[in-house]
């Protein structure tokens, strides 16, 4: 079988194979196999029909033709080992013409891009932002912890947002009661949006006694009672948080911290280190943008579409687990199709180059990974799943995850290997630095729980990015 391969692109390929009568009349069997599965031919079963008769009944050129498609797959991967081409994307069918002795295919495969060289990363710079913690920040941390140890006690007072009501609460549907949706005794916080719909508005400004009804609709959780209803509820009494005093006493009883200046101390060191931090993820990403955008490649539209088609694939998988078709999202998110796939484009285009840098980073610079950087990620792991590093080891094995997250360390080398080079400055060109004391790169916690703890909000019954 002769195959040539000529360019026909900084990035595609055409590869042109050639097929034999003989090799065409073996692919007839298969062929007609394939065809038949799916006609009635009296005397044989699905698929067992005689060539001879499969074409007699389709044709001659419908059967060549489905030869030609049963013997080509083969013939191309033997051609592509055979000139050590490894195709980005499903190659492209151009052209068949008939030969003498055959067939001859025409393919367009596109290669996957590679920088030839790096980009010249010396002397490039990000602007970063720390701000400076504040009292107010601080202030606001106590608050939230003091909130967690604060107490409920009755007011004689309206409710307002934050306080809590005890009441009793019935639904019906066209004057007749939904039981599942009865409760009495139930304590609420207005303005918590954590119950029914139209709830928070009907119970601001009730006073203990008060009736309120209004119109609400009864989620998917009650199953055939779900729909709109009618509310009324009955608010037996408003509760106010009653929050502690802050003195050392307290502290002491409450936290690692035996007086309140430690713990504010605490709370600052904290907040600062999640500032640097967040400056830390600024700098990365606008890093990493800054050289990627400078890249000066030509992608190949092939490329460009198999991305957005996975994204798209991604994005329709999460909204259909969220009950949201693809019209929907659009309407929601204020996008017509067109913008929404020159958004694709653009972010499928970023994420391409960025690939081919980080390849690159890793080509130039020999990274490679150890099975020792394979046990501490399998370690960061199960610590964060509370399960054994064995476990999560066998696990991985199973599921192939090993290939990924050891793909996932040499992208992330990479990456440091960039940053190395790019330094942050602040507005007025002055080097920032982003270390931590401990130079702590977990960007998941800090270095105390204080700060950490309060990040919920929760209250004293219990609470709870894309």
């Amino acid at each position: 079988m002769q195959t040539v391969v000529t360019d026909a692109g900084p990035y595609e390929r055409l590869v042109t194979v050639q097929i034999s009568e003989t090799d065409l009349t073996s692919a007839k069997s298969a062929a007609a196999s394939k065809l038949s599965q799916s006609m009635k031919i009296k005397g044989f079963r699905p698929g067992k029909a005689p060539v001879a008769i499969v074409e007699k009944m389709v044709g001659a050129e419908a059967l060549r033709s489905e030869a030609i498609d049963e013997a080509l797959p083969g013939a191309l991967t033997e051609a592509l080992r055979e000139h050590e081409i490894v195709p980005a994307t499903t190659p492209r069918l151009e052209e068949v013409r008939d030969i003498e002795g055959g067939v001859e295919a025409e393919v367009r495969v596109t290669l996957w891009p590679e920088l030839d060289d790096l980009p010249d990363l010396s002397g490039r710079s990000v602007e970063v932002d720390i701000e400076p913690v504040g009292a107010e920040q601080i202030d606001g941390q106590v608050d939230r912890l003091r909130t967690q140890y604060a107490e409920l006690e009755d007011v004689q007072r309206p409710g307002d947002s934050g306080d809590f009501v005890l009441i009793n609460l019935s639904a019906t549907r066209n004057g007749q009661p939904v039981e599942d949706a009865t409760a009495n005794d139930l304590l609420y916080e207005i303005g918590s949006a954590s119950f029914l719909p139209g709830l928070d508005e009907v119970l601001g400004g009730a006073s203990a006694g008060d009736i309120r009804e209004t119109a609400t609709t009864l989620p998917e959780g009650f199953g055939d009672h779900a729909g709109p209803a009618d509310l009324k509820v009955l608010v037996k009494g408003v509760k106010a948080r009653k929050l502690p005093e802050v003195d050392d006493e307290w502290v002491s009883s409450v936290t690692e911290f035996e007086t309140e200046a430690e713990l504010r101390e605490a709370i600052e060191d904290d907040l600062g280190q999640l500032a640097v931090l967040g400056a830390r993820r600024q700098f990365r990403e606008q890093a990493m943008r800054q050289v990627v955008e400078d890249l000066e490649v030509e992608l190949p539209e092939a490329i460009v579409e198999a991305e957005m088609e996975a994204r798209v694939h991604n994005l329709a998988h999460q909204l259909e687990q969220q009950g949201i078709d693809m019209s929907n999202y659009l309407q929601l998110t204020g996008q017509d199709e067109q913008e929404f796939i020159d958004g694709l484009r653009v972010g499928a285009a970023h994420a391409l180059k960025t690939r081919m840098l980080v390849d690159g980073v890793i080509r130039d610079e020999e990274l490679e990974i150890g099975e020792g950087d394979l046990d501490d990620a399998m370690s960061v792991i199960a610590r964060g799943a509370n399960l054994e590093v064995d476990e999560v080891r066998r696990r991985m094995e199973e599921s192939g995850e090993v290939v990924s997250l050891a793909s996932d360390i040499l992208r992330d080398r990479a990456i440091d290997v960039i940053l190395d080079k790019v330094v942050a400055i602040d507005t007025d060109g002055n080097h920032v630095d982003l270390t931590l004391p401990d130079d702590n790169e977990d960007d998941g916690g800090t270095s105390s729980d204080v700060t950490a703890a309060d990040e919920s909000g929760s209250n004293p019954e219990g609470e709870e990015e894309e």
